[in-house]
């Protein structure tokens, strides 16, 4: 009877052979079986009813059963066909898991009844490569000396396989490793491990860990494998020292720079690990004491710091050499050279030194004059020492360079005391560093005066107005002039500059102070004599050589009222009585009589008004306030009074008025001679001849004869005159000659008659002749004035003086 063949599950590729051997004797006792692990379930293992030969249509009756003699139960029979199939999936690994062999069975008890029957099965389960190799540890760590001999030989924990047999663990594979490899040992138990062995020395510094794969395989077909980590740490020695990034350090570091600032943080590195890698710093034996005490070193991080003020004017540059040892058993150390390069820092204002000064100096010092020598300097290096001097630029100086940082101030205009006596020069300093500082030095330079300026008056020419009838020695007025210069040179002394006039020298009407320039009246002066005077005052001072100057001084006589109004016409004898006839048949408007006064005062206080102060009749007879004319203002009647007395008063302008009066006796008669029309516009004519007449004619002749003498005579007294003599100022009440009077510039003896002669011809003439008595004598004083001029041209024309013996 042969085994039958059954592929369980997806493993088609696994040949199951049952072999089943039975024992024919007369008594069946036990059944082998085969079967491998994993079959599906209800896969037939064998028929058991056949093998033991039962009857198959009589298992029921029979209640066969099967009994695994097991935790569970993994076959079971078919009591319809007789077969025995899986009931549960058998895992050999689990059923057997101490077996290490390929023997591994199943025992099953079988029993039936009618009769009863026993019967021992057995049921080897075959072991498949259904499960992969595996470490009990999936990584296993390793520490190793870096200072570990090449070929040093380290365990490893073996990967186990709960197959058997074939299937179990055969070999191991390393990861690829320059410095390990395995080497496969085995055990009594014929179990497989393997050992690690160093092959290439290790360097923890150039790998502190190495990381492998170990692989476990096994001998199933198709092959499965198991794989385990192995960290092999390198344990650090002591077998490098200490080192920086660089070996030289160049650090430029600012001057000034704040206590605490950080210079430089060194960093020097030890491959090695722990202990053997803490680094200290510290300063060797090369680094100056002054380094050391200004700068300070952290021995823990390597941290330079400014420990002090740097002063780059002190020292510009530091060495300093720094080591780092490590913290090993054997400690190990590196060293560094650090150049500290201290930048100058435009910390230094410049400096001012002057070298020579000269003050005071004259005012006329020549340009390019050397007044000082400075001198200029900064600590600062670079542009933060150079230094460029500067003075203000509205200043009559100017700065030379001499030599290196060396300058002479010079004059570079014309100095003028007198607009500035003295100059705040200010030396200013500045370096060309950013910012730039600066410093500066003020000097004081003083100018001293030399006599250049003339003494000067405020105005070049003085109008000086001045009452007369002054008292002498009265101030006139202060004349002060202006010397700019100082001391002597400003010290002034006033003259007068000599003039004669009228043989009068100015010193005798005039004196100036000569300290002060007040300038004094010596005597009274009369505005009817003297108007104005015209001379000099000189100003000099009292430099060496002395400076002067002139001013023209013009002083006018300003006229007082103090004359009053005198009447010339109609003439009378002092206090008495003016007659005038005139004929009774006057026509309306006649000119009856004519008041002329003079006034020697000025044209202002010389303005005469007239005025009736008594009048019988204000109906008859009317007076011109201007001119003096007294008319009729209607024919004379009847009824009217034949003598009539009339009072008129003659007023200057001045303040106060001064007044003088004249008493006109009129008689009217009953004549057939006209009166004499209006003397100021035609010469008079007469229509009737009378003797008075004849006298005229008579008189007129002999005025000619009498004025060709008079000519003749003023001609050769003139000429009589010295030259050198002036005369004093005409009287006011003479007419020149130039008005071609009839009367002559002569001195002539007249009487009443002759007088009316020389009236009726001057006044054919268009001139108007007032005539006034001379005291201490019956002589009288005629003057020819043009006609239509008024008081005013009386006042200011020269008159013609006639006197006449009686």
């Amino acid at each position: 009877m042969f085994p039958r063949f059954q592929l369980a599950n997806d493993r088609a590729h696994i040949c199951v052979f049952l072999c089943l051997t039975a024992i024919v004797n007369t008594v069946f006792t036990v059944t082998h079986y085969s079967v491998p692990e994993e079959m599906e379930e209800g896969s037939v293992v064998a028929n058991l009813a056949t093998d033991l030969g039962l009857d198959v249509k009589t298992l029921n009756a029979r209640k066969i059963r099967v009994d695994v003699v097991a935790n569970k139960k993994y076959l079971d029979i078919n009591k319809d066909t007789g077969e025995l199939f899986i009931l549960e999936r058998i895992d050999r690994e689990f059923l057997c898991p101490w077996k290490t062999t390929s023997s591994c069975f199943l025992k099953i008890d079988a029993t039936i009844e009618n009769p009863i029957r026993m019967f021992n099965i057995e049921v080897e389960v075959t072991d498949i490569n259904d499960n992969a190799p595996h470490f009990r540890r999936g990584t296993m760590h390793l520490d190793i000396s870096e200072s570990t001999a090449v070929g040093e030989r380290f365990s490893l924990n073996n990967a186990v396989d709960p197959d058997v047999g074939v299937n179990s663990v055969k070999n191991y594979h390393l990861s690829s490793s320059d410095h390990f490899a395995i080497e496969i040992q085995t055990g009594r138990d014929g179990t497989k491990f393997a050992d690690l062995i160093l092959k290439k020395a290790l360097d923890r510094e150039q790998q502190a860990v190495h990381n492998l794969i170990l692989t476990a395989v096994d001998g199933g077909i198709p092959t499965r494998t198991g794989t385990a980590s192995i960290i092999v740490r390198v344990l650090d020695v002591n077998d490098n020292a200490p080192k920086f990034d660089k070996e030289k350090y160049v650090i430029d570091v600012m001057e000034n720079s704040p206590i605490g600032s950080l210079v430089i943080k060194l960093n020097a590195t030890d491959l090695d690990e722990g202990s053997n890698s803490d680094i200290v710093y510290s300063y060797s034996l090369y680094t100056s004491e002054k380094t050391q005490n200004m700068f300070n070193l952290n021995p823990e991080n390597g941290e330079i710091r400014v420990k002090e003020m740097i002063n780059y004017e002190d020292l510009k540059l530091y060495e300093i050499e720094v080591i780092a040892a490590d913290k090993g058993p054997n400690s190990l150390s590196g060293q560094c050279k650090v150049t500290v390069q201290v930048t100058d820092m435009n910390d230094n204002h410049p400096e001012i030194s002057v070298k020579s000064f000269q003050s005071p100096i004259k005012e006329n010092e020549p340009v390019d004059t050397v007044i000082a020598v400075v001198s200029v300097s900064d600590k600062d290096s670079g542009d933060n020492g150079v230094v460029d001097l500067h003075i203000p630029h509205n200043m009559p100086f100017r700065l030379r360079e001499s030599s290196d940082n060396y300058y002479e101030l010079v004059v570079s205009e014309p100095l003028d005391r007198e607009k500035v006596p003295e100059y705040e020069i200010t030396f200013t300093v500045t370096d060309r560093g950013s910012p730039p500082l600066s410093d500066n030095d003020t000097m004081t330079l003083e100018l001293l005066d030399v006599n250049d300026n003339v003494p000067q008056f405020p105005q070049s020419f003085y109008t000086i107005r001045m009452m007369e009838n002054n008292a002498p020695g009265a101030l006139i007025s202060s004349l002060t002039a202006f010397d700019p210069d100082l001391h002597e040179n400003q010290y002034l002394v006033y003259f007068i500059i000599e003039k004669e006039i009228a043989n009068t020298s100015m010193s005798m009407l005039f004196s100036i102070n000569p300290e002060n320039g007040n300038l004094y009246a010596l005597k009274t002066f009369d505005y009817e004599i003297e108007k104005d005077f015209l001379f000099h005052i000189e100003a000099r001072d009292s430099g060496s050589p002395p400076l002067s100057s002139n001013v023209t001084v013009h002083i006018i006589i300003v006229d007082q009222n103090d004359n009053a109004p005198v009447i010339v016409s109609p003439w009378r004898a002092h206090g008495s009585v003016v007659e005038e006839k005139i004929p009774r048949s006057t026509d309306k408007g006649s000119l009856v009589a004519k008041v002329i006064a003079l006034d020697t005062d000025s044209v202002h206080n010389s303005r005469i008004t007239y005025q009736f102060l008594q009048v019988p009749d204000a109906t008859l007879f009317s007076l011109d306030q201007y001119n003096g004319e007294i008319r009729t203002m209607r024919m004379f009647s009847y009824r009217d009074q034949r003598h009539h007395r009339l009072v008129v008063v003659a007023k200057d302008n001045g303040e106060p008025a001064l007044s003088a009066t004249v008493t006109i006796k009129l008689s009217t008669v009953e004549t057939a001679v006209k009166a004499y029309s209006d003397m100021t516009e035609v010469p008079l004519e007469y229509d009737i001849f009378s003797d008075l007449n004849l006298y005229l004619v008579i008189g007129l002749g002999s005025v000619s004869f009498l004025l060709l003498i008079t000519i003749l005579v003023t001609i050769v007294l003139k000429c009589q005159k010295p030259k050198a003599s002036k005369a004093a100022p005409p009287c006011r009440n003479s007419v020149a000659s130039e008005r071609n009077s009839t009367i002559a510039d002569s001195t002539l003896v007249s009487n009443d008659a002759y007088w009316y002669s020389l009236f009726l011809a001057e006044t054919r003439k268009g001139k108007l002749v007032v005539r006034q008595p001379v005291p201490k004598g019956s002589r009288y004083i005629v003057s020819s004035i043009p006609r239509g001029t008024g008081l005013t041209d009386t006042s200011d024309s020269a008159a013609s003086t006639l006197q006449y013996p009686k």
